[in-house]
């Protein structure tokens, strides 16, 4: 995303990694940096009263354009968080904007979300009513809202298109395909509809609830979600000890112009080496389970009428 820096924006990158230094200084642990060359970033805020303690994870994508003429992409973590006072936070930060355009102003936003937690957590306290019901289980685990750092990079891809997500969505049909077996090394493909990261996420954790994929030696994949709004796509690959095995899934799926699809290949390895040939078999699979749930059919007639069609401009988040 903010891979290519013009001569434009080459101030905003040095006001980015100026704020961005000064940040890590002031919050220290509870800042995290998910992917420095993507300007992706995380902090955790916190009310810091005792009981009851209010948590959110405020998560940022600065664009190249931000600060002189773009706001920073955010999205906001926490589950008790919801309804008119999510929209009340976020009016709030988007008025911080306004009123400092052009200017650095995360700070301003973390010490807004702080605010905003102090006075739900003096609200709770002093018995004030609220327009956000709790259960018992959300004021007792308030904390575990925050996503652990060290798992959170998936999580920050929805934040380029997809803001606020609910979180009861359901898990999406996932297809097995037909194995290929060559000298005792096992290939079989998966395959799902996702047009959200967090389905990606969940459709992993599904395959992973099974035990002989989650014991297969790799588990390669890669998807391809279309965003209408911004005519792109949303798009990203894992190799998961496979070097260079999930950038050629996706290759594929380029090729295909296959979307809102994500395919994964598990390989149990039989203790023999297969050279370039594994790559072959993780494609054919792929490419199988693609043809049969209908996904070329778009591409195929393409292809017989000789249409040219305008594609689509690619994002991945890495």
């Amino acid at each position: 995303m903010a891979g290519i820096i013009n001569a434009e924006n080459e101030g905003d990158l040095q006001a980015q990694i100026e704020e961005v230094e000064a940040l890590a200084s002031i919050y220290g642990d509870e800042w995290c940096v998910i992917d420095e060359a993507s300007r992706i970033f995380c902090i955790k805020i916190s009310s810091d009263l005792e009981e009851p303690k209010r948590t959110a994870c405020l998560q940022i994508i600065l664009p190249p354009g931000y600060p002189s003429t773009a706001p920073p992409i955010y999205q906001i973590n926490a589950a008790w968080l919801r309804g008119p006072e999510r929209a009340k936070l976020a009016n709030s930060l988007e008025d911080l904007y306004v009123e400092h355009a052009g200017e650095s102003i995360l700070y301003l936003w973390v010490e807004k979300v702080r605010e905003f937690l102090v006075e739900k957590s003096q609200s709770s306290e002093t018995g004030q009513p609220e327009n956000v019901t709790l259960t018992a289980e959300e004021e007792v685990n308030d904390d575990e809202d925050a996503p652990d750092f060290r798992t959170f990079k998936l999580n920050t891809e929805s934040a380029y298109f997809f803001m606020d997500h609910a979180n009861d969505e359901e898990v999406p049909p996932i297809k097995h395909g037909n194995t290929i077996t060559d000298r005792r090394s096992t290939f079989q493909p998966h395959l799902a509809p996702v047009v959200t990261p967090r389905q990606v996420k969940m459709v992993l954790e599904k395959l992973y609830e099974n035990k002989k994929i989650a014991s297969a030696t790799h588990n390669i994949y890669a998807y391809r979600i279309y965003c209408e709004d911004k005519h792109s796509f949303l798009q990203d690959c894992e190799d998961d000890g496979e070097t260079a095995a999930g950038g050629r899934l996706l290759h594929l799926l380029q090729i295909l112009d296959v979307r809102n699809v994500m395919v994964v290949v598990s390989r149990w390895y039989g203790g023999i080496l297969l050279g370039p040939d594994r790559f072959k078999h993780i494609n054919n699979c792929a490419r199988s389970i693609l043809v049969e749930e209908g996904y070329t059919a778009f591409t195929d007639e393409a292809t017989k009428s000789g249409a040219k069609t305008k594609r689509p401009k690619h994002k991945k988040t890495k």
